[in-house]
C-alpha cells in the first residue's frame, strides 16, 4: 500500500478518452476497486447473475460468477490498453473478496453462514479500529508522527467516515500506532468492517502486521479491535480498556432491538392516546359544527330582521334628512345675507377702530410732546431768565463802555486834528527860521514841546483805544453765546407767537404734500411726498450743485437763483410753482446764512414782520413770556 500522503494525493481521476502512464496502473487500479466497493458501480444483477460494468456494449447481465471471472481474466490478458487492465483487475480483486462462486451460487450466501458465527465474536465497542506502523521520526529524543487529523482526513476519503483519530503516545513519544473510532450504531460496525477488509485486501491486516511485525516496511496496517486486541498488554490495550466495553454483534442487535421495541411500543401507546384525543376531538367539533348551524341561522334570522330595521331607519333618515337640507338651504342664504352685513359692518368698525387708534397715538404723541415741552419749556424758562438777565447787564456795560469809547475816540479825533495843526506850524516856523526870524524860532521849539507832548499824550489813547476795542469784540463774542443760547431756548416753542426760531434753510414740506395729492392717490400720496421731500434736501446739500448766477447791481456783484438750471426748471414743470419756490426759498437761506456748509442752521426770527430779530426783541419776548406764566401761576 502506499504511504499516507502519497494515498491522498491518488484520487484524482485521469479523462477518459486517453491512457496512462505504466506508473499509473495502481493507482487507477485502486480508483476503480474503491468505486466498486462503495457501490458507485453496479456489478450484481440478481443472486446467481453478475454483470461487467465496463464492457457494456458487448453483453449485459449475463454473467455468472465464474464466467465473469474469466471474462475479466480474458480482458486482460488480449487487450493492450493498461487502463482495461487496471480496470478488470480491480473487477477481480472485488469479486475475490466479497463474493465467492459455489455450485454457481452467489458468495453471500457463504457469508451469511459466516457471519452467523460472528455474532458470537467479541468486539470492542463503541467500534473501534487499530492502525499500525504510523511513520514517526526521532527530534529531540523523542519519535514524533503525523496528527491523527490528517489521519482522518485519509479514511473519510476512503469512504470510512470515523468519528475520531486518537494517536497513541507513551513515554518515548510517538508509538507507531493510532485508534480509530467509529459510529456505536450498527451503519458505523459496516465502515468498521469495511475499513478491516479494505486493509485485509491488500494484504495489510491484522494477521499480516503480526507475521511481517519485524519488518513491516513503509504502509499502514488496520484492522479492527476486538476481544484479544482489548485484553491485550500493548499500549493500545492500555487504551481500550478505559473507556469501552466487549460486545458481541449479537449483543448489540439485540439491544438495538429492544431500544426499538420499547421505542415502537411507546410510540404505538402514543399513537394510540392521539387517535382517543383525535376522536374526541372530532366528537366536539361535531357539536360546535351542529351548534355553530343553529347559530348561524338565528344570526340569518336576526341579519333579516335587521337589515329590515336598517332599510326603515335609513329612509326615515333620509326624509328627516332632506327636511333638514330644505331647512339649512333657508338658514343658509339668510346667514350668507347677515355675514355680508356684518363684513360691511366689520370693514366699518375695523376702519373706525384705525381712524381711533391713529387718532389716540396721535393724542398721546401729542400728550408726551406736551410733557416734554413744558418740562424742556421750564428748564429753559429758567435758562432764559437767567440768560436775559446776563445778556441785559452784559449790555448796558457794552452800552457804557462804546459811550466811553465814542468820547475816547472824538478825543483822540481831536489829539489827531490838533498834532497835524502844529505840525503844519513848525513846517511854517521851519521856513521862518531860514529867514532868520528869532521870535519864530522861540515860537517853534514851544510848539515843538507840545506836538512832543500831544504825540505822547497819542499813543496813550491809541492803548486805551487798542484795549477797549479787545474788550469790545470779547463782549459781541459774550453776546452772540447769548444768542445762540436764546436760540437754543426758543427752538421748541410754536410758530404761532412773533418771535421765534426758524431753520434756514429747511424745505417746506406742505408744499410737496400737495403736489403728491393732486399726482398720486390717497395711499401713494404721502409716500411719494416723503421721497420728493428727502430726495431735494440731498440736492440742496451737494457742494458741486451750484444753481446760482452773478449780476452786478448798482456797481456791487450780488448772486441770484439761476432760473435756467435744468434741476430747477424740470421741478418746476412737473410739480408747479408752489413746490418751486419752496426750493428756491430754501436756497436762498442757505446761501445767505451758511453758503459754506451747505446745511440747515437755526436763526432768531421775527415772525410778525418777517426777518431776523434782534437780540433785545428775543429778551424781551422771554420776559415777557415770563411774565405772563408768573401771573398764571399767581
Amino acid at each position: 500500500m502506499l504511504s499516507l500522503n502519497g494515498t491522498l494525493k491518488m484520487q484524482r481521476i485521469t479523462k477518459e478518452d486517453t491512457d496512462i502512464a505504466e506508473s499509473e496502473v495502481e493507482e487507477y487500479q485502486y480508483r476503480h476497486y474503491r468505486n466498486l466497493r462503495k457501490g458507485y458501480v453496479k456489478v450484481k444483477l440478481s443472486d446467481i447473475t453478475f454483470k461487467c460494468p465496463f464492457c457494456s456494449g458487448k453483453r449485459k447481465g449475463d454473467y455468472i460468477y465464474k464466467e465473469l471471472i474469466e471474462h475479466a481474466k480474458g480482458v486482460i490478458s488480449h487487450t493492450n490498453t493498461l487502463k482495461q487492465k487496471a480496470k478488470h483487475s480491480a473487477l477481480i480483486k472485488y469479486l475475490e473478496n466479497y463474493y465467492e462462486e459455489k455450485d454457481s451460487q452467489p458468495a453471500e450466501r457463504t457469508k451469511q453462514h459466516s457471519s452467523c458465527d460472528n455474532d458470537r465474536e467479541l468486539f470492542v465497542w463503541p467500534w473501534m479500529g487499530i492502525v499500525a506502523n504510523i511513520a514517526v521520526q526521532k527530534k529531540d529524543g523523542r519519535y514524533v508522527g503525523e496528527s491523527g487529523t490528517k489521519l482522518k482526513e485519509y479514511l473519510i476519503n476512503k469512504g470510512f467516515n470515523p468519528l475520531r483519530v486518537h494517536p497513541l503516545w507513551n513515554y518515548l513519544g510517538h508509538s507507531g500506532f493510532a485508534i480509530v473510532e467509529f459510529n456505536k450504531c450498527m451503519s458505523g460496525f459496516s465502515n468498521a468492517m469495511m475499513f478491516e477488509k479494505d486493509f485485509e485486501a491488500t494484504h495489510h491486516g491484522k494477521k499480516d502486521w503480526y507475521a511481517k511485525i519485524k519488518y513491516p516496511g513503509k504502509e499502514l496496517y488496520g484492522w479492527v479491535a476486538r476481544d484479544d486486541d482489548y485484553n491485550s498488554r500493548g499500549i493500545f490495550g492500555d487504551y481500550l480498556r478505559k473507556g469501552t466495553d466487549l460486545k458481541s454483534l449479537f449483543d448489540v442487535q439485540t439491544e438495538e432491538e429492544r431500544i426499538t421495541s420499547t421505542l415502537l411500543s411507546n410510540l404505538t401507546n402514543e399513537i394510540e392516546v392521539k387517535n382517543q384525543h383525535c376522536k374526541e376531538i372530532k366528537r366536539k367539533c361535531n357539536e360546535t359544527s351542529i351548534s355553530l348551524d343553529n347559530v348561524m341561522k338565528e344570526k340569518d334570522k336576526m341579519n333579516r330582521n335587521f337589515n329590515e330595521e336598517i332599510r326603515r331607519m335609513q329612509q326615515e333618515a333620509r326624509d328627516r334628512i332632506e327636511n333638514i337640507y330644505h331647512d339649512h338651504e333657508k338658514i343658509k342664504l339668510r346667514l350668507e345675507s347677515e355675514c355680508r352685513e356684518l363684513e360691511l359692518l366689520g370693514q366699518e368698525l375695523e376702519e373706525r377702530e384705525a381712524q381711533n387708534e391713529s387718532e389716540r397715538k396721535r393724542i398721546l404723541d401729542e400728550k408726551r410732546k406736551n410733557e416734554r415741552a413744558t418740562m424742556e419749556q421750564k428748564k429753559a424758562d429758567a435758562n432764559v431768565l437767567k440768560l436775559a438777565e446776563d445778556q441785559k447787564r452784559q449790555k448796558e456795560q457794552l452800552h457804557k463802555r462804546i459811550i466811553e469809547l465814542e468820547k475816547k475816540l472824538d478825543a483822540k479825533q481831536a489829539l489827531e486834528l490838533e498834532i497835524e495843526r502844529m505840525r503844519g506850524a513848525v513846517q511854517v516856523m521851519k521856513h521862518m527860521k531860514e529867514y532868520g526870524d528869532p521870535d519864530a524860532q522861540k515860537k517853534m521849539e514851544g510848539i515843538e514841546r507840545d506836538l512832543k507832548e500831544k504825540e505822547e499824550e497819542l499813543d496813550i489813547l491809541e492803548e486805551l483805544n487798542q484795549m477797549l476795542i479787545v474788550k469790545e469784540r470779547k463782549s459781541n463774542d459774550e453776546l452772540q453765546e447769548a444768542r445762540k443760547e436764546l436760540i437754543n431756548g426758543l427752538k421748541d416753542m410754536s410758530n404761532r407767537a412773533f418771535i421765534g426760531v426758524k431753520r434756514m434753510g429747511e424745505l417746506d414740506s406742505k408744499p410737496f404734500q400737495n403736489a403728491s395729492r393732486r399726482r398720486y392717490s390717497s395711499e401713494e400720496a404721502d409716500c411719494k411726498a416723503v421721497e420728493m421731500c428727502s430726495l431735494w434736501e440731498k440736492y440742496l446739500t451737494d457742494p458741486f450743485w451750484h444753481p446760482f448766477k452773478v449780476i452786478t447791481v448798482e456797481g456791487s456783484h450780488k448772486g441770484v437763483i439761476n432760473e435756467e438750471d435744468e434741476k430747477l426748471k424740470d421741478l418746476k414743470n412737473n410739480y408747479g410753482d408752489e413746490v418751486y419756490q419752496s426750493v428756491v426759498t430754501a436756497l436762498k437761506e442757505l446761501h445767505e446764512y451758511n453758503p459754506s456748509g451747505r446745511y440747515v442752521i437755526p436763526e432768531l426770527w421775527n415772525f410778525k414782520e418777517g426777518r431776523k430779530a434782534t437780540s433785545k426783541e428775543g429778551v424781551a419776548f422771554i420776559l415777557k413770556q415770563w411774565r405772563l406764566r408768573k401771573r398764571k401761576k399767581n
